[in-house]
């Protein structure tokens, strides 16, 4: 009976997912028994593997979303903010294409492990992030990583377009930085509380509402996370 119930639920989920490249996490959903039909969005419709799924071509650089308010149920964009100049412009799009209570997860490399931190401090790039060949961007790769956003900043940005309801979290450890993490962790967190005393008494730039987010860039996962995986929702 349960399964019954989650394929009818699936088939009523409106599913859209940003930066689709050959279909792999609809494969994944589908394959999960998540959702049974998804819309894809992506910057060319040459990638796409599944020959079910329709394509539907935007730069979100420069466009919005082609899809009305309140179209989906779920959107799903992994792997795509880092490509853009404008990333809170696309989660604003986000926002409005979904439905009241809908479900917004999205990724991104995590540029505050310790591998990324350590590799910043040595070298002046974040992990996935170095240097760019210029006016030869590859858009697909890590060739066209532009945006290295951390996870305060992308959970700054999801509030301030509206949503709620945050949760961050990580796709897996990631080994070079547990091995930092012996060595920096009690540096980390003593200076960084210090610092966020100093932040909040002399600066005012820390209080109740952004508190939580700060201190949770110097958590276990995001000390150790390769990527960072973010879920939010609409209000109603």
């Amino acid at each position: 009976a349960s399964s019954k119930q989650q394929a009818a639920s699936s088939k009523s989920i409106r599913h859209l997912d940003i930066g689709s490249g050959h279909g792999d996490l609809i494969t994944l959903l589908r394959e999960k028994g998540l959702v049974s039909h998804s819309r894809a969005c992506d910057y060319t419709s040459g990638l796409m593997q599944l020959s079910d799924v329709e394509v539907n071509v935007a730069n979100l650089n420069e466009e919005a979303l082609p899809f009305q308010d309140t179209s989906f149920d779920l959107v799903t964009c992994t792997e795509v903010i880092e490509h853009l100049e404008h990333y809170r412009k696309a989660i604003r799009e986000m926002y409005r294409v979904l439905e009241p209570h809908g479900t917004l997860v999205i990724s991104t490399p995590n540029i505050l492990n310790l591998k990324s931190r350590v590799r910043y401090l040595i070298f002046g790039f974040y992990n996935l992030f170095g240097p760019l060949h210029i006016l030869e961007s590859d858009l697909h790769s890590a060739g066209g990583h532009i945006n290295p956003v951390s996870s305060f900043y992308l959970t700054h940005s999801l509030l301030d377009a509206g949503f709620k309801d945050i949760s961050v979290s990580i796709d897996k450890p990631q080994s070079t930085s547990i091995f930092w993490l012996v060595f920096l962790y009690l540096p980390i967190k003593l200076f960084s509380t210090l610092t966020i005393r100093k932040e909040k008494s002399r600066y005012k730039t820390i209080d109740s509402h952004n508190e939580q987010f700060v201190r949770q860039m110097n958590t276990f996962d995001v000390l150790v996370g390769r990527t960072i995986v973010v879920g939010c929702t609409k209000p109603g």
